[in-house]
């Protein structure tokens, strides 16, 4: 269903022309299976092991009841409706993201998030080509906010999901910059300017919903009537998978930043 809905958007309005058969085409695919099987459980484990030690410490016993007990009990957050909770999730969530990946780009951290860059064509496949270690860093991280807050189990469960479809669509080859709403909501272009290699892009564009983020704390690049033309990074980074993985616990030559 995927790749009808994103195949058909790109063919339509494609920022650039690029051949199907691309180069990192079997790398992307590759990645379609091993984020989710992998690097998913490798996440969702560790968020496991945080929700016990956050309980272990509180002193709460190891069951559901008791934990959401806890929680609603701890925090103004459970008592919210659930329209200001998924508000807040949503705004929150957004500006711990936005600073998580300014962090993966610096220092140790880049090389982890390059992998992530290291594609010279940007489309929806390339959505998924994310490093486990990235993925288990920012989930984990998420986690422990939501666990401190108190977020609702559904509204997690819904935000999730709904931010991993945003993130696919926000990589697909087509133009749409969103119009007015440029700097409400997160759009392909806004995005194609944070992949870009051109240094008028670099670390730019850092938030995954809400380019006010950016802003705010002076990184939105967004021109009018000009699409970047360029994509991936001067690092070293190899081009399959088994490569990419390994990658970033080596000595690299080069680096961007």
């Amino acid at each position: 269903m995927l790749a009808i809905v994103f195949g058909t958007i790109e063919w339509k309005w494609p920022a650039r022309a690029q051949r199907r058969l691309r180069p990192g085409l079997r790398t992307d695919l590759a990645y379609w299976v091993f984020t989710p099987v992998v690097s998913g459980a490798l996440a969702f484990a560790t968020v496991v092991v945080v929700a016990v030690g956050v309980a272990a410490i509180a002193g709460v016993p190891l069951d559901r009841a008791a934990i959401d007990t806890f929680v609603h009990r701890a925090t103004w957050f459970g008592a919210l409706p659930r329209a200001a909770q998924i508000a807040i999730v949503l705004v929150g969530g957004d500006l711990l993201g936005y600073w998580l990946h300014r962090a993966f780009h610096r220092g140790r951290l880049w090389r982890f998030h390059a992998v992530h860059h290291s594609s010279t064509d940007l489309d929806w496949l390339s959505a998924t080509r994310v490093h486990p270690i990235n993925e288990i860093v920012q989930r984990a991280m998420l986690a422990i906010a939501l666990l401190v807050f108190g977020v609702d189990a559904s509204v997690v469960a819904a935000y999730v999901p709904a931010l991993t479809l945003l993130a696919i669509a926000l990589h697909a080859n087509v133009t749409w910059s969103f119009g007015p709403l440029r700097y409400v909501i997160a759009s392909p272009t806004f995005h194609r300017w944070h992949h870009t290699s051109e240094a008028e892009g670099l670390d730019k564009n850092f938030a995954g919903l809400f380019p006010f983020w950016d802003l705010v704390f002076g990184t939105f690049h967004m021109p009018r009537g000009k699409l970047p033309a360029r994509f991936g990074v001067r690092d070293d980074v190899p081009a399959g998978l088994v490569g990419q993985l390994a990658w970033p616990f080596r000595r690299s030559r080069h680096s961007q930043t």
